[in-house]
């Protein structure tokens, strides 16, 4: 029956448990920028745009 009183503290302290350590193991999970000199774009000349035209009539 105690437990029940206290519900809203253990949620607490549990949500604080828990982002302290999602902060704390976030470092390790960080990966590296990428970066840009490594990227290579290709443009193709020539090449039209697909173009979708919707009609339809509003519903009254």
């Amino acid at each position: 029956m105690n437990v029940l009183k206290n519900m809203e503290i253990i949620f607490v302290a549990s949500a604080v448990i828990l982002c302290a350590t999602g902060y704390a193991s976030a470092e390790a999970r960080a990966t590296q920028a990428i970066d840009a000199g490594k990227i290579k774009v290709v443009v193709v000349d020539g090449v039209k745009m697909p173009v979708v035209t919707i009609s339809a009539k509003r519903a009254h």
